[in-house]
């Protein structure tokens, strides 16, 4: 299966996508982690990408689809993938059609996990980070520390990040809709989307997941 996930921040998008990962023994890919795996390579598209982010420039869109292209060209992708990150635009997905028409596939299904805005900043201004260890994550309603504002394993002091603080939080959702809107549309009108209540426990949004999937597959 080609998949593609979208979701606004604190959809869950990166929870569901290991989950059907694991399920379907399929690559999840992001577009952050193409990217950073690009500065440890000496290639002459690694070598492109890292000379644009030198100069703090976003990378274009025809250079992030030679990206993509090398990745999903790898053997690990052949029977499937997880999309995340991309595609952002209406032309980053017309050009993603192109290449998987390129590899002889098509995408399969676009799984848009939503939620309510207010639970999305819920969700992400209620994380807590470790002053001493950024891995050490709590969430004051979901995965609260022992001690108030103490981290568990550590000691140290728990904060909230600049970026989950609400109004920040605001903004980047108020993008997200901005510009992800005619992207959603373009995928419902080819048939493709397919929207996933996310308001509700992990396992069951994987459930959900799962059940649309197999009912495609059925059709």
């Amino acid at each position: 299966m080609y998949l593609i996930i979208m979701g606004v921040q604190g959809a869950g998008k990166g929870t569901q996508a290991a989950a059907i990962k694991e399920r379907l023994n399929i690559p999840h890919i992001t577009s952050g982690g193409l990217f950073r795996a690009m500065k440890d390579q000496d290639t002459p598209l690694a070598r492109q990408v890292q000379a644009i982010m030198a100069r703090g420039e976003l990378v274009p869109d025809d250079v992030t689809i030679q990206v993509v292209r090398e990745r999903l060209m790898q053997p690990d992708a052949a029977r499937g993938f997880i999309l995340d990150g991309f595609p952002r635009t209406r032309p980053q997905a017309e050009a993603l059609d192109a290449l998987m028409a390129d590899l002889g596939q098509q995408i399969t299904a676009v799984l848009y996990l939503h939620i309510d805005d207010d639970e999305a900043v819920e969700r992400i201004s209620g994380r807590l980070q470790c002053t001493l260890n950024e891995q050490h994550i709590y969430h004051r309603r979901y995965n609260p520390p022992r001690t108030e504002g103490v981290c568990d394993v550590d000691g140290g002091r728990l904060f909230t990040r600049d970026d989950d603080q609400p109004e920040a939080v605001r903004k980047r959702i108020a993008e997200f809709h901005h510009k992800t809107r005619p992207l959603l549309d373009y995928y419902r009108e080819r048939g493709l989307l397919r929207e996933i209540a996310a308001d509700r426990p992990i396992e069951a949004v994987t459930e959900a997941i799962l059940q649309t999937l197999q009912a495609d597959q059925a059709e």
